[in-house]
């Protein structure tokens, strides 16, 4: 995680403000936005995927018929007006991942809007104003949720990218299926209480090992995403170089790829060019485990390309403010263990197990059984800069 640090510029240190109005806004929401107008319609409901070949289908949750679902393209600073509509047997949402966006269109369960109740709908209304990889998923019983399979990719395209011959989105995720095609435990007390509860089907857009085809010679940008509930890994290519050119939405100063360790939702843009040679391959692996693990394997094909040096390629920068370093206030919190046998708070507030194995600066998070919201880990004010310290104390 070392190499990782030194990609980041300074200017994309987090910058905090506007302090969020909690509790008494929920009074003025309604469910009635569904009435207005969409210009995509996502369905979140019951599905059948074909995630091994040699087994029946994975009775999956999911926004599409297949997983995933096609990826939502839209452009900078233009509107994005998407419906979703519930067909699932419990109640849920779409958090867009990060997304700058007003609070109200966040996603969060009785936080900045009230969850969509199974038969309901619900119209999300926000102009993206940065350009990049980003995804969306719910946040209501998210490890089951996301599990069974709702969540999809996000790209905000801005007018002043470079051209690619090919713009690929690679979706990995570890599902948690049997050889059956059935799903085994989403989450367990020991793996909710270490590292998660890991999977036991790799796949790359729901395929295992699946062969994409590049453009022979041609210039790709290729979109890792990291969509897995719990499960680790470091990305590396096989067989091909490779730039990086953003993180986690974020364009940064290019440089040379060789390996990047990347934790649930994390995304890495990758500009390369692709084998001269028809036919020619390279591989996406992953290098955390003690053998690598190919998850993908790429395809020249077609007639080549010309040429273009991928060291020229460097994405405009997002117009996000510059922070007051000199003035900034630091906050920290310290992530801990839970003492044993914490009671969580109510299930229809955090979704999910009441169960809380974690603590934010030695306190139970989200929260007490008496919680109906978590009280704030800080205050912030609109304007200023903070500067947010963060110590894992956990094994």
């Amino acid at each position: 995680m070392a190499a990782a640090r030194t990609l980041w510029p300074t200017r994309r240190r987090v910058i905090l403000g506007a302090g969020l109005a909690l509790g008494g806004g929920l009074l003025g929401l309604r469910l009635g936005r569904a009435a207005a107008p969409a210009g995509h319609e996502i369905v979140a409901a019951e599905r059948s995927f074909a995630l091994r070949g040699d087994a029946p289908a994975t009775p999956g949750w999911g926004y599409g018929e297949a997983f995933p679902p096609p990826v939502l393209r839209v452009k900078r600073g233009e509107p994005l007006r998407a419906r979703l509509v519930n067909r699932l047997p419990e109640h849920t949402t779409i958090h867009w991942h990060g997304i700058r966006l007003p609070n109200l269109m966040d996603g969060v369960p009785w936080l900045t809007q009230p969850p969509v109740e199974p038969g309901a709908s619900f119209v999300y209304d926000f102009r993206p104003p940065d350009a990049g990889t980003f995804w969306y998923h719910p946040h209501c019983n998210g490890v089951e949720q996301m599990a069974r399979g709702l969540m999809g990719a996000l790209v905000v395209e801005s007018p002043d990218d470079p051209a690619f011959d090919a713009d690929l989105v690679c979706l990995y995720r570890d599902w948690p299926v049997d050889a059956a095609g059935g799903f085994t435990a989403f989450t367990t007390d020991e793996g909710a209480g270490r590292a998660g509860t890991m999977g036991s089907l790799h796949t790359v857009n729901g395929a295992v090992q699946p062969v994409i085809d590049v453009p022979t010679g041609g210039l790709v940008r290729l979109r890792l995403l990291n969509l897995d509930n719990s499960r680790i890994i470091t990305a590396a290519l096989q067989g091909r170089p490779a730039r990086v050119i953003a993180i986690d939405g974020n364009p940064v100063t290019p440089t040379d790829f060789g390996e990047w360790q990347m934790g649930p939702a994390m995304r890495l843009d990758l500009a390369l060019q692709a084998p001269s040679q028809e036919g020619a391959t390279f591989a996406l692996v992953n290098n955390f485990a003690a053998e690598p693990c190919v998850l993908a394997t790429f395809r020249a094909v077609g007639p080549a390309r010309t040429a273009r040096p991928v060291g020229d390629i460097r994405l405009p920068a997002s117009p996000i403010p510059e922070p007051d370093l000199a003035t900034a206030e630091t906050l920290q919190f310290s992530f801990s263990t839970a003492s044993a046998n914490t009671a969580g708070a109510p299930k229809d507030y955090i979704c999910g197990s009441p169960r809380i194995f974690w603590a934010i600066n030695q306190k139970p998070w989200p929260g007490t059984a008496s919680d109906r919201l978590p009280p704030p880990l800080a205050t912030l004010a609109r304007g200023r800069s903070y500067v947010v310290e963060l110590v894992n104390t956990t094994p």
